[in-house]
């Protein structure tokens, strides 16, 4: 049992690396025909937000998996529990709820009431995104896993930003 246990935590920040990916493209296929989509029998389909946020969301998970992968390499430096259950609490306290708030947001027809939670929400997985990388990566991370934490902060960073301009532009 115990054993199990440390498996779930051991892949617990890849599992929540693909939760929004998976549940966005999941939910634009169930709601396809929702008005507030915008999207079009035609060639694009999609507004060009969506584009955006599948390109940088797509580099930002390459990049957390690329890093997830750099430590499980032996030669590699193993990440300590605390800075593991801090990547888990920025993924699953930060991200999924963002998520959700995002997408409850875009098929409102009132998403201004949205605002103050979306803000909240993005202070906190900020924090936790800076104290991850502050705290754990600052001196010791060389530029291969540098990189990677590039990928993922401003690839979400930057998917956030088109998804955001959707919804309140």
């Amino acid at each position: 049992m115990l054993d199990s246990i440390r498996t779930f935590r051991h892949y617990l920040s890849l599992v929540l690396l693909f939760v929004p990916a998976a549940l966005f493209a999941l939910l634009l296929l169930l709601f396809h025909d929702h008005p507030r989509l915008g999207i079009g029998d035609r060639f694009p389909f999609l507004p060009w937000q969506f584009l955006l946020i599948a390109v940088f969301g797509t580099i930002a998970t390459a990049g957390g998996v690329l890093d997830w992968r750099f430590h499980r390499n032996p030669l590699n430096m193993k990440i300590p529990k605390k800075e593991r259950d801090a990547e888990a609490a920025a993924l699953g306290l930060g991200g999924v709820p963002m998520f959700m708030l995002m997408w409850f947001a875009m098929m409102s027809v009132k998403p201004q009431y949205f605002l103050i939670p979306i803000l909240v929400v993005l202070i906190y997985t900020v924090a936790a995104i800076s104290y991850d990388e502050f705290v754990f990566h600052i001196k010791r991370c060389g530029k291969t896993e540098n990189r990677y934490h590039r990928m993922l902060v401003f690839g979400n960073g930057i998917a956030w930003l088109s998804w955001f301009h959707y919804i309140y532009c």
